[in-house]
């Protein structure tokens, strides 16, 4: 690559991102200006309020002709002792209807009570959904429980006891051992982590847009490619002005939470004298913090980019975004759950690994395997995005398709053309629709009828997008793949499925081990599952799946993504949907390899029978080892954990059988040529 020509190219799309009123914005208005306008107002709105609230004069409905209801004497005598205490005490016997005087405004609280074995017991209504009401309530409760503590001390004192001993008669002091550096880097930890995340993504959010979609609407893209510079020239321009956007942004708003804090800590200091902290001790918490900004916004810039890129407009661009930005956000929150460590493992985490290690270092639990791992993590997956961008780049139908890569479910029906496959707008939208309808239809029919509702779950499956196809008009034989195939296809199915099936013990022992809590949710699931009839559970569990999810997922997914990128790419991303589909940390490895290994052999055949046989195979080889688990007690099938031989005996017999099945299916190949791109 040319270094002046890059150097070139970066000065261009900086000065292009600045000329953006949003960038603009979103880089320097909002840190600057805007958040410590929002945060200082925030106070100031409080102090208000809380002044405002401890002014009122609150209303309450006592009886105060009965000379037993000495509560009525105890409020009114504490309204004169205290003066923060504002209460306007009225007759209860005034009030006909409580309930209508609470919800008017009338009263803040009704109070009555009754004496019983001499005791005073009190009733006190209260409307929990007005402010005055809860507030005076609250006043109410303290002002009873001070006094109730003031008679016990009397009573006891009177038998001649020591009240004290009796109501207190254990003593203590809590003596935090934590450094005041301990204590507030523990609050830190929580926020700032989520805070530089979210800055991060929302300062290359729209460089991003600029830069990939701003170019296609602008129709500056096309003179882009036509200039004397190679395409990884361009894109490693674009990518470093969307990353030293993105740190910038990421520095402002750390500068502009820091002076926040500074002057907060400042407000309390004059109130109440503060502990001191001695801020050299976060130097080393900084400077890993300042790497981990680095490399994570080289990750996220990469990955904004590969989303933004497939968008034909501003506007496209953001709706692609958003759900990147909502799985960000989500991630994030990570840090503010408490004992979730930054294991080895949780530290190749996208998001998740970035908010943990600076919320260690903030408490100065430094472990600096981790931390490589995490700095070189980021660094690797922002390496395969950034190769991911370059084949997009690389791709005229992706970066130059036309409208019929858009919507056509909202079209009229009349106006569609029949034929094709579906656009991958409409499979991205049936791919949604559809996880949302198994997270909730599906939970709520699998809870109330078991194992019948894991059937009504895969017939949503099926007849989503099977609307889709209908209505669209397409070929239902080239979309779902209904093509015949040789014998020998399903001879190199069978030996696919064997040898993804002893592959997938050997993945799943290690995904247990990995996420125990996840693995045990796992088998108490199947095993709730797997109490009934034999012939029943497996139709459920192999039979329908055979059907369903292959149609979704190696027919109407892989077809469609097939016609429009490479088969390799098509491959792995229909297998990663496939793998996210189980909604399972644990299953996450074995299904997304079955998922791709199935449209491997879906490619090769031509034909989605064979991936259905070997679904039906691995789906109906765990039902058996499931229901009829004592017949193979002690042998590799059946171990709750594997010794080293039996992961070698598995993975090797496993890897043999794809072979075969690999070599088998070759030669499935038909003579005559057929429209293929390579892996």
């Amino acid at each position: 690559m040319n270094i002046k020509m890059i150097k070139i190219l970066l000065k261009k799309e900086l000065l292009d991102v600045f000329r953006d009123k949003k960038t603009v914005i979103m880089m320097l208005v909002i840190p600057v200006i805007l958040y410590p306008a929002i945060f200082i107002g925030a106070l100031q709105v409080s102090a208000a309020i809380s002044s405002r609230m401890e002014e009122q004069i609150y209303k309450i409905a006592a009886d105060t002709k009965n000379d037993d209801a000495f509560y009525s004497r105890l409020l009114l005598e504490n309204n004169a002792a205290d003066d923060s205490c504002h209460l306007e005490i009225t007759d209860a016997n005034d009030i006909t209807d409580y309930k209508t005087a609470l919800e008017n405004g009338d009263i803040d609280a009704f109070i009555t009570g009754t004496k019983k074995d001499g005791k005073m017991c009190y009733d006190i209504y209260y409307l929990s959904s007005e402010a005055n009401s809860e507030h005076a309530k609250g006043i109410i409760l303290e002002i009873f429980d001070e006094y109730s503590k003031e008679l016990t001390e009397e009573k006891l004192e009177a038998l001649g006891l020591d009240s004290h001993a009796i109501l207190a008669p254990v003593s203590y002091e809590e003596q935090d051992t934590a450094s005041s550096e301990q204590s507030l880097g523990s609050i830190l930890g929580s926020i700032l982590p989520f805070m530089l995340v979210i800055s991060l993504l929302m300062g290359t959010m729209y460089p991003a847009i600029d830069t990939t979609a701003g170019e296609r609407e602008r129709g500056t893209l096309e003179t882009m490619l036509t200039l004397p510079v190679t395409n990884r020239e361009l894109i490693v321009s674009k990518f470093l002005t969307v990353a030293s956007i993105g740190i910038i942004s990421a520095f402002l708003n750390i500068l502009s939470m820091s002076g926040i804090a500074f002057y907060m800590y400042q407000i309390v200091d004059m109130q109440i004298d503060l502990q001191k902290f001695d801020a050299t001790k976060f130097l080393p918490a900084i400077l890993v913090g300042i790497l981990a900004v680095l490399a994570f916004s080289l990750l996220i810039s990469a990955v904004t980019m590969c989303v933004t890129s497939f968008a034909r407009s501003y506007k496209e661009a953001n709706n692609y975004i958003t759900p990147l930005m909502l799985v960000i956000m989500l991630t994030g929150y990570i840090g503010f759950i408490p004992n979730v460590e930054l294991t080895p493992t949780m530290a190749m985490a996208p998001v998740a690994n970035i908010c943990l290690l600076i919320k260690n270092m903030l408490v100065f639990k430094i472990d600096y395997m981790t931390v490589a791992i995490v700095l070189l993590s980021n660094i690797a997956y922002a390496v395969f995005a950034i190769l991911f961008l370059s084949r997009i780049y690389d791709s005229e139908s992706i970066l130059f398709g036309d409208a019929k890569s858009g919507f056509q479910l909202f079209e009229k029906r009349s106006n569609l053309k029949k034929g094709g496959v579906p656009t991958m707008s409409d499979v991205w939208l049936v791919i949604a629709l559809t996880i949302v309808l198994i997270i909730y239809a599906g939970s709520m029919l699998q809870l109330k009828f078991g194992l019948a509702g894991v059937l009504g779950t895969q017939i949503i499956l099926l007849s989503v997008p099977l609307f889709l196809v209908v209505y669209t008009k397409k070929d239902i034989v080239q979309t779902y793949g209904f093509e015949k195939t040789g014998v020998s296809g399903y001879i190199g199915g069978i030996f696919l499925a064997v040898g993804m099936f002893l592959l997938n013990i050997v993945l799943s022992n290690w995904a247990a081990e990995l996420f125990p809590e996840s693995a045990a949710n796992v088998t108490d699931t199947f095993s709730e599952l797997m109490d009934g009839n034999f012939i029943f559970v497996l139709f459920v569990i192999a039979a329908a799946p055979t059907v369903c999810e292959e149609m979704l997922f190696r027919g109407l997914i892989f077809h469609s993504m097939k016609a429009r990128y490479r088969v390799s790419t098509a491959m792995v991303c229909t297998a990663v949907i496939f793998g996210i589909y189980h909604m399972s940390l644990v299953k996450l490895p074995a299904t997304s390899l079955l998922g791709f290994i199935l449209c491997y052999a879906v490619w090769m055949t031509d034909s989605i029978y064979p991936a259905m046989m070997m679904h039906f195979i691995n789906n109906a080889l765990s039902v058996i080892l499931s229901m009829y688990g004592d017949k193979f007690a002690n042998t590799v099938f059946y171990k709750d954990e594997l010794m080293l031989s039996d992961i070698l005996l598995l993975a090797g017999a496993g890897l043999i059988c794809l072979t075969i099945g690999s070599v088998v299916l070759t030669k499935t190949r038909k003579s005559e040529p057929r429209n293929r791109t390579g892996l």
